[in-house]
């Protein structure tokens, strides 16, 4: 969760020397910036693709092929809503020879028989090789972000346009070849395949939107915003271990390695029982359609009769709140940039293995709303803005492609083609937000970086009909309270968050309350569950082992890292 250990870097050379870094990252912002001016050109999109994958980011090479992929079906399909602006850009450049994004491999054997298939329409010949391009990038780097689906997919589409495509036929290889040894087994069906992966888990060198969160104006806002919330509590740095990659002598150790973070202290003696932190938050979401909620703080309706009643949006009736103060703060803050947009049934009731995405998706569909609405960079929202995604140097994610390279650094932030690309630019278009012309906004890389700082803050609420999780939320200040096994407070969330001060703490059953000036330790996990199970936790959420001291206390007298 947010403010929590931090994992540590793990060191690798990079997959490039310095000054060849330096470029390709130079070339990827002037390309960015050439967008900003040419948004519907595919050809840019398509040159912007190689340099992430030649920077070994191949989710974002994927998101720019996909882009380009629909910009060609723009360019082929009178009718579509940016046809004219798609094809005006292809029109605009100098396409004989072919652009050199597109002299690739065996390629340009398709040049003949597109023009016969479109003769004298260099646009739609330049649109049809290009959306092979996109295949060749999409199937590649899916594979590479373990997208196995997804890669195999694109591929075939790909062949069905250019069957001996060599390029295209070497990737279908490689996707048979580590399917099976994923699956363990020769044969399979395309359902068989997985479709999620791992991507990189990192302030990118180009977000120039995370802020010093030790500033001492960051200390004041978070303050300020704290003082409703938690008036005997205040946000200062916090000294917590660092998170490690997986089994570490450093459990028995005396001093081990730490980082700075921020964490919630208290600025007076807390009472056992006593509330710590009671917060509001609008980040909220559930994945059932038609659920009895609020739509903006998540809580159950009041029931029909009761002396406080629910609240429907004038504009969409299907829009409920369970009070006129969520009313009025949804209609201040967001709602307006979805009423009336049919976005309501958009990944709700999801296959149960699909919940938590389904959740994380509508979480950032929330911070699209409420940054669209409020005319703000989704990562300037001040929900998001201060917590921390658990992000690791950039120099850590690199490849080492050298002959003398060691094993490649684990990524550690989840990624789907469905949930990473196609269904955030699915929601911004109902929302009749131009995907094109708000690139700086909505990019690839944007939406990854809300997801890693979603990963580990976000608390659940599971449903009692059949124990899956429905309703989801992040609330930015209990974020703050950095988590321990051993916690000092324990949760709970219905509308509100609120912290409580234990009354018995979990190790020794030692007496609860919490003194002026220590630390808030919260609990992100089941603490009751055995360490192995709690450090798998933490791995999968926070993106390394849980270096508390009951973690490694009790890992250290097991002799290892498990039970």
């Amino acid at each position: 969760m947010d403010d929590t250990q931090s994992k540590s870097s793990i060191s690798s050379d990079s997959s490039y020397e310095p000054a060849a870094s330096f470029e390709l990252l130079r070339r990827r912002q002037e390309l960015t910036d050439a967008l900003v001016d040419l948004p519907y050109d595919l050809i840019l999109y398509l040159e912007r693709a190689v340099v992430h994958s030649n920077l070994a980011y191949p989710d974002l090479a994927a998101g720019d092929a996909y882009k380009a992929l629909l910009l060609s079906d723009e360019v082929l399909t009178e009718g579509f809503e940016y046809h004219e602006e798609a094809r005006a850009s292809l029109e605009a450049r100098e396409l004989k020879p072919v652009p050199p994004v597109l002299d690739h491999g065996l390629l340009l054997d398709l040049s003949e028989p597109l023009a016969v298939q479109h003769p004298g329409d260099r646009p739609s010949q330049i649109a049809k090789l290009a959306s092979v391009r996109a295949f060749q990038i999409l199937s590649l780097n899916l594979l590479l972000c373990g997208c196995l689906k997804s890669a195999y997919e694109f591929c075939e589409r790909g062949l069905t346009l250019a069957p001996n495509n060599k390029e295209l036929v070497e990737t279908r290889g490689y996707i048979h070849e580590v399917a099976r040894r994923r699956l363990n087994k020769q044969d399979f069906s395309v359902g068989d395949l997985p479709d999620r992966g791992l991507v990189r888990r990192e302030i990118y060198p180009w977000n120039d939107h995370e802020p010093d969160r030790f500033a001492p104006e960051s200390l004041a806002f978070l303050n300020n915003e704290l003082r409703d919330f938690a008036p005997k509590c205040a946000v200062q740095v916090s000294e917590l271990p660092v998170l490690l990659d997986g089994e570490s002598e450093t459990d028995g150790y005396d001093i081990i390695p730490t980082c700075r973070q921020l964490g919630l202290f208290a600025a007076q003696d807390i009472a056992p029982g006593e509330p710590v932190l009671r917060e509001y938050s609008l980040l909220t979401a559930n994945n059932r359609l038609k659920e009895p909620v609020c739509d903006a703080c998540s809580s159950e309706l009041p029931p029909l009769g009761s002396e406080s009643e629910a609240v429907s949006c004038a504009e969409c009736d299907d829009t409920v709140f369970c009070s006129q103060y969520c009313h009025d703060q949804a209609q201040e803050l967001y709602h307006p940039a979805v009423c009336e947009k049919d976005i309501d049934a958009i990944a709700k009731d999801s296959d149960g293995r699909e919940a938590d995405e389904a959740l994380y998706l509508l979480l950032l569909g929330r911070v699209l709303a409420l940054s669209n609405h409020q005319e703000i960079h989704p990562l300037e929202a001040k929900q998001i803005k201060y917590i921390w995604g658990d992000f690791v140097p950039s120099t850590s994610n690199d490849l080492d492609l050298s002959p003398q390279a060691g094993p490649p650094p684990e990524w550690t932030l989840p990624f789907s083609l469905k949930y990473n690309i196609e269904a955030p630019l699915h929601i911004l278009e109902k929302m009749d937000v131009d995907i094109y012309r708000t690139l700086p906004e909505h990019d690839i890389w944007v939406f990854n970086t809300v997801y890693s700082k979603f990963r580990g803050t976000a608390s659940a609420r599971k449903s009692p009909r059949d124990g899956r999780p429905d309703v989801a939320a992040v609330h930015p200040c209990w974020c703050l309270a950095n988590h321990d096994c051993d916690p000092n407070v324990t949760w709970d969330w219905g509308g509100r968050m609120v912290l409580w001060a234990r009354k018995e703490r979990v190790v020794g059953g030692k007496p609860g309350g919490i003194r002026a000036g220590e630390e808030i330790l919260n609990h992100y996990c089941d603490v009751t569950l055995p360490v192995q199970q709690r450090r798998e936790w933490a791995s999968g959420s926070l993106g390394g082992w849980c270096m508390c001291d009951r973690c490694r206390r009790e890992a250290a007298l097991n002799g290892t890292g498990h039970d």
